[in-house]
């Protein structure tokens, strides 16, 4: 078995649980109010598609990408019994096939981390064009999310990886104050391309 099927039955497995639902990150229902009346989004390895359904609920038309079948399976009926024509889920391999150049409106990623993308994602926006990123921090308070740090962020990393956008919304608390209250564990960010 190669790498790729390894990762994609680890993720069919974490997804076919049925007590799991799909959960927009908070980086996306905090900044409703930032999203473009119209336009095209990506949802990029969006899992159940928490994102995906917020931003077609929003009346974005939205492609929703992940390397899970299991997971795109779900989000497709979850989009049916919604009636979100506006909303095409496909399993999708970004490593391997990345968004293309001036191709969309906004993207989210929320809990994903593959540095080696990052320019693609910025040449994938549109003039205008926003992305909303939201993944786990190194410096962390609990031990949710990926045990190898390669796939967590250094500090204030997330800015430095989107300096060629101008940033719109930054939050990262890290272990500062009170760490009983607050939003610990994760970055997010919000960036225009201009």
């Amino acid at each position: 078995m190669d790498e790729q099927q390894t990762i994609r039955k680890k993720w069919d497995k974490r997804h076919a649980d049925a007590e799991k639902a799909p959960i927009a990150a908070e980086v996306l229902q905090r900044n409703l109010h930032l999203l473009p009346e119209r336009g095209r989004a990506l949802d990029l390895a969006c899992g159940l598609g928490g994102n995906a359904l917020t931003l077609a609920r929003q009346g974005l038309e939205v492609s929703a990408w992940d390397i899970s079948p299991v997971a795109i399976e779900r989000l497709q009926q979850y989009a049916v019994e919604e009636g979100l024509g506006d909303l095409s889920a496909e399993v999708h391999d970004v490593e391997i096939n990345p968004p293309q150049p001036n191709s969309f409106d906004l993207i989210i990623v929320s809990y994903y981390l593959d540095r080696t993308l990052i320019m693609s994602l910025i040449d994938a926006l549109l003039p205008g064009g926003l992305i909303y990123y939201q993944t786990f921090t190194q410096i962390a308070v609990s031990a949710t999310g990926p045990q190898n740090p390669a796939f967590r962020l250094d500090d204030n990393e997330l800015l430095r990886l989107f300096t060629a956008l101008k940033l719109r919304y930054y939050r990262e608390e890290n272990v500062l104050g009170d760490i009983t209250h607050g939003t610990r564990d994760v970055a997010m960010l919000i960036a225009e391309k201009t």
